[in-house]
């Protein structure tokens, strides 16, 4: 978490630092978007977004001001970053930041009509509570502190007969646990499934996703190394078995059957996802994986004895994006998983390893959960 509080800082740093360099953007009526940049000493100025593989240029006119206009753009929340003489600098004009471990982007939105499911509009709306508390199992944590965020769903009652079904949804790689719900508006997007009758009311617990802080606060390279991958998932494994699934049990109205009960994630929180829920089958009915960080995975291994019949899954979907260096992988545990007799529902989008497939694919999975099958 240290780190993160860094680069927030660094995010407050770079704001003063340029705000004698205004820059903007501007959401046209077609769906483009205009960047300005206003930097006289620049020699090259383009803006990196998700939404293109490359950067693109700004052009430079005579007074020093840069600017560029996007292809039009279908509705979505897009992060960008500006690339001033090869570095990467944030929009100062812009307070809605990304908060991130390893890099910091802005946000822009192209609005739908009508609005997407992670709009704000004016519909019911959950509670988000985040909490902290002491790990005994994450390893090199501040002070030791973890943390997890849960949605309630609108008109959440303690005392419903019962309890309300689970989903528990894992972050990705670089993510804090506030990912899904300040990056991916997983809040907004349950709050429109359930007004709209699409999905059932449900808790979903969002915790954060590291066995060992050290595996993100170190750099990309340590998915190089198989012994760090394996510890980083069996030491969270063992955090959520232990420390965050008996308190939001404890603190919340769960439902106490497994057919209540799914887990979801992206990135390496899909690897994690998989890895709990095909292992904890007696706990998980639902079963979900995006984007899964499965390379060099051997599922045998890390998925010991698995019989179809006794996992008995109400759903096990897994899905990626096919311009996503996961895409291979994840075509082999889908192939692996139907060797062993398991239904898969495997669902390849035109996507690319980011937010723009991640939030489409929660608003494609949540309808499903807790469904009679």
């Amino acid at each position: 978490m240290a780190r993160l509080f860094a680069l927030i800082t660094l995010l407050a740093a770079s704001i003063t630092a340029f705000a004698q360099q205004p820059s903007t953007h501007q959401v046209n009526p077609d769906g483009s978007i205009t960047f300005h940049y206003d930097d006289r000493s620049a020699t090259t100025v383009a803006v990196r977004m998700d939404a293109f593989a490359q950067p693109l240029p700004l052009t430079r006119g005579e007074d020093g001001h840069w600017s560029v206009t996007t292809p039009v753009l279908e509705p979505e929340i897009y992060s960008y970053v500006f690339v001033v003489d090869g570095t990467m600098k944030l929009d100062p004009t812009n307070n809605d930041a990304r908060p991130n471990y390893v890099s910091l982007s802005n946000n822009v939105t192209v609005p739908g009509n009508p609005p997407m499911p992670w709009e704000l509009t004016a519909i019911p709306h959950g509670r988000v509570d985040h909490h902290f508390y002491t790990t005994h199992v994450v390893k090199n944590l501040p002070e030791n502190q973890s943390a997890y965020v849960v949605y309630t769903p609108p008109g959440y009652d303690p005392k419903h007969k019962g309890g309300y079904p689970v989903l528990y949804l894992l972050h990705g790689w670089s993510d804090p646990e506030t990912g899904w719900t300040e990056v991916g508006h997983a809040d907004f997007i349950l709050d429109s499934l359930i007004d709209s009758g699409k999905a059932v009311p449900m808790i979903v617990v969002m915790p954060l996703g590291y066995g060992n802080l050290d595996f993100v606060t170190h750099g990309g390279n340590v998915w190089d190394d198989v012994a760090k991958v394996d510890e980083n998932v069996s030491l969270y494994s063992q955090a959520l078995e232990t420390e965050v699934m008996p308190a939001v049990e404890h603190e919340y109205n769960i439902a106490k059957d497994r057919r209540s009960h799914a887990i979801a994630g992206l990135s390496m929180g899909g690897l994690e996802s998989l890895t709990i829920g095909l292992n904890h089958t007696d706990q998980f009915a639902y079963v979900v994986g995006l984007s899964s960080a499965l390379e060099g995975r051997h599922f045998d291994e890390h998925v010991p004895g698995l019989d179809a019949k006794k996992a008995n899954l109400s759903l096990l979907w897994v899905a990626c994006g096919t311009s996503d260096k996961l895409i291979t992988p994840n075509r082999e545990f889908v192939s692996w998983a139907k060797g062993k007799g398991l239904e898969v529902t495997a669902v390849e989008t035109t996507g690319a390893h980011s937010w723009l497939t991640w939030r489409d694919n929660l608003t494609h999975f949540a309808p499903l959960l807790f469904r009679s099958k």
